[in-house]
């Protein structure tokens, strides 16, 4: 399947979007980072998936570690972090906006059809 980035950072449910808006509440560890995302989203990570991301995020100056706790090693945004969020955040919403627009020129019956529901 073929398509095309506008921004380094992917959207929808790619690891390393979900890392940065649950880094945007605060300083996060990597347990409490999953915890975290599979609250607001609704997708586990597993460690694999998370500390890939971590990393990536990290080596482009996008996350930093704040120091370490135990064995816990905290994370948080860097400025380059936030303005990559911001326009991370700005694609979804122009997606989210398309779709519902989209589906607010249908019929309710086919809508419902498509999300799998009784119509």
């Amino acid at each position: 399947m073929y398509y095309a980035r506008r921004s380094n950072v992917a959207l929808m449910n790619d690891p390393t979007i979900l890392v940065l808006a649950s880094l945007s509440c605060g300083e996060r560890h990597g347990y409490a980072l999953i915890q975290d995302i599979e609250n607001f989203a609704e997708v586990r990570l597993g460690p694999g998936t998370l500390y890939g991301a971590i990393g990536r995020l990290e080596e482009r100056g996008l996350i930093e570690p704040v120091g370490e706790t135990g064995r816990r090693r905290p994370y948080r945004l860097t400025a380059a972090g936030v303005l990559e969020l911001k326009r991370s955040l700005s694609q979804l919403r122009a997606i989210v906006e398309q779709g519902t627009a989209g589906l607010a020129g249908r019929t309710a019956p086919v809508a419902l059809r498509a999300l799998g529901a009784q119509g």
